[in-house]
């Protein structure tokens, strides 16, 4: 057998766990080599751990009190980091698990915690109410996938994501959304807070090595939990793909930050697949004309638009370039 082959059938059986449980651990998925360029341009984006720890780091402050502090949106300042969200291997697992190439992807993120600089152990929740206009479907074609990528070793006392297997949760409805482990802080006037301890005995870590990959669904429950290591730093990407088809599952969207020169340094080094799941139409689609080549070439001087022109069939000539 190949190691085409057998990685095929590996990413087969992911999707089987995927449908079955809602979520699939993937430890190591991402090989050192695929994480070395975003790693060593971690800097870029946060505070190393000493830095944060020992207060050398400037910018030590801005991640303090909040669990979401640590959050930097795409385009990131690190190329390396943009280009790792569609990577590859990344693209083909989505395509797996959601059974389809025409895809989009939703929302990009890269994400730090520090041990002590805010608490990160949340209560068991659903992602929907920020990721759709609706509900999460059951129906294969309208599923939302939304992945975890350790860009470091993220074991237990790392704070590593806890999820719960569908199986545990099939008959649950739509609200309520987060389920506590004790009593509520105070009255949630939509309805979307209720306690559910028991639920807490079914959660499964997804510890793993730098590398690993976390793929769940909307309607995965799911929660952060508490770093604890002293002196501790996490590095992940929350990533999110979508059938292009499914219009009402979104986060961002990517024209509102179409002028900003993170965008341009991404664009310079991007595939025309890589493009094609910010929206971008793929070589051959009757977008490309030799007037919306002259002026995509004109935005994006450092943009090679071969691939374009060739599914075109224009020169440079007829695109006035």
């Amino acid at each position: 057998m190949s190691g085409e082959e057998t990685a095929t059938m590996k990413l087969e059986s992911a999707a089987r766990e995927w449908r079955r449980h809602g979520f699939v651990v993937l430890p190591g998925y991402l090989p050192p080599d695929v994480l070395r360029p975003a790693v060593a341009e971690l800097d870029l984006l946060f505070p190393s751990a000493q830095g944060f720890h020992d207060g050398t780091d400037p910018r030590r402050d801005c991640f303090l009190d909040d669990e979401f502090a640590g959050i930097d949106a795409f385009p990131f300042a690190a190329t390396q980091i943009g280009l790792l969200a569609v990577h590859e291997l990344l693209v083909r697992l989505a395509e797996m698990l959601l059974d389809d190439a025409d895809l989009r992807i939703y929302s990009a993120e890269a994400w730090a915690k520090y041990t002590g600089a805010a608490d990160y152990d949340q209560a068991l929740h659903r992602d929907y109410l920020n990721h759709t206009l609706l509900v999460p479907s059951t129906s294969p074609e309208f599923r939302q996938l939304e992945m975890f990528v350790f860009l470091v070793d993220v074991p237990e006392d790392l704070g590593p994501p806890h999820l719960v297997s569908k199986t545990h949760t099939v008959d649950f409805p739509a609200k309520p959304n987060w389920l506590h482990r004790r009593d509520l802080p105070g009255p949630d006037e939509f309805g979307f807070e209720s306690v559910r301890p028991g639920l807490y005995e079914h959660e499964i870590s997804a510890a793993g090595p730098a590398g690993t990959v976390v793929a769940f669904e909307q309607g995965t429950f799911h929660r952060g939990t508490a770093l604890t290591r002293p002196g501790g730093a996490r590095y992940t990407m929350h990533l999110n793909y979508r059938r292009a088809a499914t219009e009402w599952g979104q986060r961002r969207g990517w024209a509102e930050c179409a002028h900003d020169p993170n965008w341009y340094r991404f664009v310079a080094h991007a595939s025309p697949r890589q493009l094609e799941l910010f929206g971008f139409p793929p070589p051959g689609h009757p977008y490309w004309t030799a007037e919306t080549l002259a002026g995509v070439a004109l935005r994006y001087p450092n943009l090679d638009l071969s691939p374009w022109r060739d599914e075109h069939g224009a020169q440079p000539s007829d695109a006035g370039i």
